[in-house]
């Protein structure tokens, strides 16, 4: 970096002195009274210190280390950049992952769903044929229960009536006749 401004100063130098002092002041131009000449002189004395304590050779010193430094954090920078980059696709990364995960829980669930909805639906089905297979049971047992009441109720009757009919024809000798043949039937069958 040095030797690029070196030519920069060199041309700074002779800039003045090319200079023509003949439009700047009357008078000799090599007299302390010119106030070119003294202007000049303190230039150049101004230029001598700084090439003395090797100035320009600080500023390119100080030019090559902010050079340098400038350098240093694009480099952070880049690197930087790049390291948000890769976070940031490895987060779309994982975000693609999560979605399709959570993709894959919906129709996980949605299946779940529909089959528990067709169990649901068999089961009632066999709940219903089981109710209805009772009701039906239930039915026959009521309609056996009514004939075997009807003819319970009809036998009563009928030997109520009979009792009645055989009461009212019957004298009390055909009566005794029919006991004691009962009773001789009744031996009969015991002994």
């Amino acid at each position: 970096m040095r030797t690029k401004f070196a030519p920069l100063l060199a041309v700074g130098a002779v800039t003045p002195l090319t200079a023509s002092p003949a439009f700047a002041a009357t008078g000799p131009f090599f007299s302390l009274h010119n106030t070119d000449f003294v202007v000049l002189l303190a230039f150049i004395l101004f230029i001598a210190v700084l090439l003395y304590f090797k100035v320009p050779g600080m500023i390119g010193k100080m030019l090559d280390k902010r050079a340098e430094d400038i350098r240093s954090e694009l480099d952070e920078a880049r690197a930087l950049r790049e390291e948000a980059q890769t976070l940031l696709a490895s987060y779309e990364r994982k975000q693609k992952e999560v979605q399709a995960q959570a993709d894959r829980i919906v129709a996980t669930a949605r299946h779940e769903a529909a089959a528990a909805a067709e169990q649901a639906k068999a089961d009632m089905e066999k709940s219903v044929t089981r109710r209805l297979a009772a009701a039906d049971d239930q039915i026959v047992s009521a309609q056996e229960k009514a004939v075997r009441e009807v003819r319970d109720r009809a036998i009563a009757i009928a030997v109520a009536a009979a009792k009645e009919v055989i009461a009212k024809q019957m004298t009390a000798a055909e009566g005794n006749a029919l006991i004691d043949s009962a009773i001789a039937d009744v031996e009969a069958k015991l002994h």
